[in-house]
């Protein structure tokens, strides 16, 4: 069964989203290169390095992974064993998506309030109460807004953030609060596409949360002489 995109025609909205995610992917790879690559010719040729350049890649890759994790979910192309659901009838197998899904859903949920209460106290704001689901908001939690990261420079575009959550406060360092909003975006993101995908596979339009198997396109195309020379 080919990926659910090929079959279904794509608004000019949901291309735009796409090629935007793909670029900032590209994107967060090729800084992540080049830093790497500058930082390498410094240190071995004029015996220098960019103090900030282990960090910010660190910070990139961080990036690099969730983002990955939801576009993930949105192409179908996470990895799963499916050989038991594949011996059921389709109404089985259909029965089996929908719960699937349904764990999953629950599962992002609690992702997504974990994520929110780690980076709340960074941004100054209020983690949620609950062990397992949010039920309201805490009170009188110490923020952590003044938590910097180790070398990376302050920019001037985040001064704002020193009136809006430091009291006034001058940041040295870049604020924590700005590479850490990763995690409840990606977050976020990763509920948002397995709803998307119940939704889907609840309207019959796809038949589980994974569409492609790597494995079995490797093989047909070994069967195929593809990789002949």
């Amino acid at each position: 069964m080919t990926q659910y995109q090929d079959n279904l025609p794509r608004t000019a909205v949901a291309k735009f989203f796409d090629a935007l995610e793909e670029n900032v992917i590209a994107a967060i790879l090729g800084v992540m290169t080049l830093i790497t690559f500058v930082n390498v010719v410094l240190r071995y040729v004029f015996n220098h390095s960019l103090i900030w350049g282990l960090e910010v890649v660190l910070i990139l890759f961080a990036w690099l992974v969730l983002l990955g994790i939801s576009y993930g979910f949105k192409k179908t192309s996470h990895l799963g064993v499916d050989a038991l659901i594949n011996v059921l009838p389709t109404r089985g197998q259909r029965l089996m998506a929908v719960l699937s899904a349904l764990a999953c859903i629950a599962y992002a949920v609690l992702l997504m309030k974990g994520a929110w209460d780690y980076w709340a106290p960074f941004a100054a704001l209020q983690p949620t109460e609950g062990r397992w689901f949010p039920l309201g908001f805490t009170e009188n939690v110490r923020d952590r807004a003044f938590y910097v990261t180790d070398q990376v420079p302050m920019l001037g575009i985040f001064r704002w953030l020193e009136d809006a959550i430091n009291y006034g406060d001058t940041y040295d360092k870049l604020p924590r609060v700005i590479p850490y909003f990763i995690i409840p975006f990606s977050a976020a993101l990763i509920l948002l596409r397995v709803v998307q995908a119940t939704i889907r596979i609840v309207t019959g339009k796809q038949m589980s949360l994974i569409v492609s198997h790597e494995a079995e396109d490797e093989v047909e195309r070994v069967a195929h002489g593809e990789y002949e020379e």
